[in-house]
């Protein structure tokens, strides 16, 4: 990991010295610990803050969306191959322009320690169509069982699976994390803050945790890339990741559709064709 710090290092400081790009944003350590954090890199100098471990878990897409990091001009994106995906999503859906990034991919094979469940199924390790790539390829083929857990909660009867997401659901303390964290909620006034006429009670209870959680999960059906980064940062370690793998699953099956292979991709509920034979997928 040191020769990848010292080659994003590298880059970093030829983009910002020539002025190929107004910030850089990667990650940097915490402490001494080795937890990494977002860094934004603004001046040449800046650059020895950065760095590379097996605990970049953050997705750093979500910071392209920030109105406060836009106005910085144009920036240079530190991504894996899941965060890759999700800035295929929004450039997909006219959030991003792909001119207006510099992309900088890392060849990764996986994070954590163990290694984290999505890592062992990821397609994805070497990211494609980035203006610079670090690190040599990996190869690294995706486990088999990627719904092994969803296939195990289908087996359970209507009345298991609503006991057991009741009690998950009934925990949750509303800090919406999931969403602060996630790239694809970048709705200017979340649902939940609507309140004439108000969707979703605010309080944490059940009856408004179900419908908060339901419908960020219908609100992320064939947009999710499963960075998992929802269920790592919830603070009550509900399983909110099994019910967008439920859904991508679905999705998966009826539409032969994952979202964020590529940036011209037409998602299965944003495209209209009379001619879409469905049983050979939308692409």
């Amino acid at each position: 990991m040191q020769e990848l710090t010292a080659q994003l290092r590298e880059k970093a400081k030829e983009l910002l010295d020539a002025k190929t790009v107004d910030l850089v944003i990667g990650y940097g350590p915490t402490g001494d610990n080795g937890e990494m954090t977002a860094v934004f890199a603004r001046k040449p100098e800046d650059v020895e803050k950065l760095g590379l471990n097996g605990q970049c878990f953050r997705n750093l897409a979500v910071y392209l969306n920030k109105p406060e990091v836009r106005k910085q001009g144009k920036p240079a994106i530190v991504v894996k191959g899941c965060d890759r995906r999700a800035l295929n999503v929004l450039i997909r859906e006219r959030r991003l322009a792909r001119e207006d990034l510099h992309i900088i991919g890392v060849n990764c094979d996986g994070v954590g320690e163990p290694l984290m469940g999505k890592c062992k199924f990821c397609s994805v390790h070497n990211p494609e169509e980035c203006d610079d790539v670090l690190g040599d390829q990996i190869e690294m083929p995706a486990e088999d069982g990627q719904f092994d857990d969803v296939g195990e909660m289908e087996q359970l009867s209507g009345d298991e699976r609503w006991k057991f997401w009741s009690e998950k659901l009934g925990e949750c303390i509303r800090c919406y994390a999931c969403r602060q964290v996630c790239p694809m909620c970048y709705c200017k006034r979340c649902v939940v803050e609507k309140n004439i006429p108000q969707w979703v009670e605010t309080s944490p209870h059940l009856r408004g945790n179900l419908s908060w959680n339901v419908i960020r999960a219908f609100h992320l059906t064939g947009r999710c890339i499963g960075c998992g980064e929802c269920e790592r940062v919830c603070p009550m370690a509900i399983p909110i990741g099994l019910i967008n793998k439920k859904l991508t699953k679905l999705v998966k099956e009826e539409f032969q559709f994952a979202a964020g292979m590529t940036d011209d991709e037409k998602g299965p509920f944003s495209t209209f064709d009379l001619d879409i034979d469905t049983d050979k997928g939308i692409l």
